[in-house]
Parts: C-alpha cells; sequence; structure tokens
C-alpha cells in the first residue's frame, strides 16, 4: 500500500467562512517572519497582511512598528560622505579620459595624414621651428668634424711626443750625429707643446657647442614637441565640436555641444600657452645661440691661425683671453672621446 505523505504544517492555512484568514494563524505567521529576518535590516517590525480573494492587492508588506511587539532600538543607514573618494575609480576615470584623448588624437593625426582634416598652422612659429631643426642638423654635423679633427690632433701630438723622445735618445747616443737629433727633438717638442694647446682650444670648442646644440637647442626642441601635441589635442576637439554643431540640436545634442564646447576651450588654452611658450624660448634660444658662436668661432679661429702661423705666444694669449686652462704639458691625458 502506498503510504500517506506527511502532513505540512505550513501548508495548512485555515481560512474562515468568507475567504479569510484566521487573525491567530496571521499573527503567527507574522511572528515567525519577523523572527527570520536578518538584524540591521533598518526596519523595527515588518507586518505582512493578506487580504481575501475579492481584494484588489494580493499582498502588502507594511513596514512599521507591529502591534503588541517589543520596540527595538532603530540602527540608522550608514551614509557615505561625498569626501570619501573610491581611488580606484578615480584612477579608472582618468585611464578613461586619456584613453579618449588618445583615440581622439591618434584619429585627427591619421585623418591629416590622409589629407581630410584641417589642421591650425601658425607660419612665422613654423618657419622658425623648420630653420632651427635645420640648423640642429648642420652643428651637429659641425660637432662631429670638430670631434674627429680632435681626435686625429691627439694622435698627431702624442706621435710628436713619441717622435721628439727619440730623437733626444738618439742626440746622447751618437755623438757624430748629436747636433741634427738635439734641434729635431727640439722641433718636435715644440710642435707637441703647440699641439697640445690647440687641442685644449678645439676641445673646448667642441663642449660649448655640444652644451648648445644637446642641452639648450634640444630643451627647445622638447617645448616644441609639447607645443605639437597641444596643437593636435586643439585640433582634435576643434573638429569635435565642429561636427556636433553641424548635426542637429535637441534635447539629447545640447549636453553634448556644451561638454565638447568646454573641452575645446580647456585645450585652446592649452594650445595658445605652449605657442606662446615656444615663442618665447625661440627668442631666448637666438640671443643665446648668437653670443655662445660668436666666442666659439673667434677662438676657434685665433687658434688655429696662431698655430699653423708657429706663434706660440699668439696661441697661449688667445687661450688665456677665454680663460682656458691646460693640463701639465706632457700628460698623456686622454683626449674627450676616450673619456667617453
Amino acid at each position: 500500500m502506498a503510504q500517506e505523505s506527511p502532513k505540512n504544517s505550513a501548508a495548512e492555512i485555515p481560512v474562515t467562512s468568507n475567504g479569510q484568514l484566521e487573525d491567530s494563524h496571521e499573527h503567527s505567521f507574522n511572528r515567525d517572519l519577523k523572527r527570520s529576518l536578518p538584524v540591521g535590516l533598518g526596519l523595527s517590525e515588518t507586518k505582512i497582511t493578506s487580504h481575501g480573494f475579492d481584494s484588489t492587492k494580493e499582498g502588502v508588506i507594511e513596514a512599521g512598528p507591529f502591534p503588541g511587539g517589543r520596540a527595538q532600538q532603530k540602527s540608522g543607514p550608514v551614509v557615505l560622505a561625498d569626501e570619501v573618494k573610491n581611488p580606484a575609480m578615480e584612477k579608472l576615470e582618468l585611464v578613461r579620459k586619456w584613453s579618449l584623448n588618445t583615440y581622439k588624437c591618434t584619429r585627427q593625426i591619421i585623418s591629416e595624414k590622409l589629407g581630410r582634416g584641417s589642421r591650425t598652422v601658425d607660419l612665422e612659429l613654423e618657419a622658425q621651428i623648420d630653420i632651427l631643426r635645420d640648423n640642429k642638423k648642420k652643428y651637429e654635423n659641425i660637432l662631429k668634424l670638430a670631434q674627429t679633427l680632435s681626435t686625429q690632433l691627439f694622435q698627431m701630438v702624442h706621435t710628436q711626443r713619441q717622435l721628439g723622445d727619440a730623437f733626444a735618445d738618439l742626440s746622447l747616443k751618437s755623438l757624430e750625429l748629436h747636433e741634427e737629433f738635439g734641434y729635431n727633438a727640439d722641433t718636435q717638442k715644440l710642435l707637441a707643446k703647440n699641439g697640445e694647446t690647440l687641442l685644449g682650444a678645439i676641445n673646448f670648442f667642441i663642449a660649448s657647442v655640444n652644451t648648445l646644440v644637446n642641452k639648450t637647442i634640444e630643451d627647445t626642441l622638447l617645448t616644441v614637441k609639447q607645443y605639437e601635441s597641444a596643437r593636435i589635442e586643439y585640433d582634435a576637439y576643434r573638429t569635435d565640436l565642429e561636427e556636433l554643431n553641424l548635426g542637429p540640436r535637441d534635447a539629447n545634442t545640447l549636453p553634448k555641444i556644451e561638454q565638447s564646447q568646454q573641452l575645446f576651450q580647456v585645450h585652446k588654452e592649452k594650445y595658445d600657452k605652449m605657442r606662446n611658450d615656444v615663442s618665447i624660448k625661440l627668442k631666448f634660444l637666438e640671443e643665446n645661440k648668437v653670443k655662445v658662436l660668436h666666442n666659439q668661432l673667434v677662438l676657434f679661429h685665433n687658434a688655429i691661425a696662431a698655430y699653423f702661423a708657429g706663434n706660440q705666444k699668439q696661441l697661449e694669449q688667445t687661450l688665456k683671453q677665454f680663460h682656458i686652462k691646460l693640463k701639465t704639458p706632457g700628460a698623456d691625458a686622454p683626449s674627450w672621446l676616450e673619456e667617453q
């Protein structure tokens, strides 16, 4: 025989003759439900009222003090202050803005290369930047040639010094050629000494031009790169604003146009600032370049001319004029190239 399934007391809900729940069972059900609710929901008591079949409401959950129940202490909801910020969300927002800005700039660059996009051009400033870059290449070539000359001159001075020592040694050992070896030794030693003086002037010239090219001009070109980046950002947001202004104006597009206008204004101010910075740096660079190269070219010319004229006094005077101090003559000091 099949066994009867045990009756579940929870399934037996007594009702009255008109189809409503008995009050005693309703209170018992509400009490059991209240005990099963977790503490800390912010509600003092919870009461569930069930209506009859003829009612429009199927079930109502009422929040309020339960009749006959004990009043519990209310625990207010936890409110986060506006000052509390999540660092992770801030970083995520920064990454999002950076990605959006990168996308806009990349699109602007590609559009310009394909000839579809317009770019803002300051003809006068662009011409000055092109001249600066061209001059930098020429100065780098002069610097490279001067370094080669310094290396070769160092090798020649080193050879002359060794040759002078060899002549002096033979002058002591060859009595019949003592005089001939002697003045050749003196000549080579004098040439080596003058060569060291000229080498000091050339190395000073190289150091000054190297500072001008690889520090002063490079610093200005770094500002130029920042200016060009600001120009691309400005054109990218300008293009976005122009496209939005050409479209319809409704409740959905007006907030976007306003936001685009604000971003455009921010990048326009940045672009104007960087353009002004580049103009100022180019002006100061030109003044500094003329002053530095004037002194260095005079030094280079006077030193070379005095060396090949055999004017030792004029050569030494040139170094004193530019406050150049030489190391001990005859010392095997490495050139600037060997010190690298």
